[in-house]
């Protein structure tokens, strides 16, 4: 009876999958934004702005849980808020991808790099401040 054979994945099917999931989680984030966009158009396209007051976003949209509340009420700026988060965790999923292909490689200096590379992302995603 044979050994069962080991069945890695290539680097160059990690590269084609990682390729795909950047063209993808952007292209989704584009997408979301634009409609956002459009939304945000269609009920403020014809205010006229006031540039003498700077004003930020809404405090509403400035934490996740506010935006995905917005995001369930159709707000447009929580849409586009939605998609730049989506924007935004598109790098921090490659790398989250790349680790789990490298352990299924059982390449454990690249899965030890990667590690730290995706601490030190979710650290800053979690604890940073702008």
């Amino acid at each position: 009876m044979s050994e069962p054979r080991e069945e890695r994945i290539s680097d160059y099917a990690v590269e084609q999958l990682v390729g795909r999931l950047l063209q993808i989680g952007v292209g989704l984030a584009a997408l979301v934004v634009l409609i956002g966009g459009i939304l945000l158009l269609a009920h403020h396209g014809a205010e006229i702005p006031n540039y003498s007051a700077f004003r930020g976003e809404p405090e509403s949209i400035r934490t996740l849980y506010g935006v995905v509340h917005g995001l369930m009420a159709a707000d447009a700026r929580s849409i586009i808020q939605f998609g730049l988060l989506l924007l935004i965790a598109t790098p921090i999923l490659r790398v989250a991808f790349t680790w789990f292909a490298f352990v299924l490689q059982r390449d454990w200096v690249y899965v030890a790099i990667t590690s730290v590379v995706l601490i030190l992302l979710l650290y800053g995603l979690v604890f940073g401040r702008a």
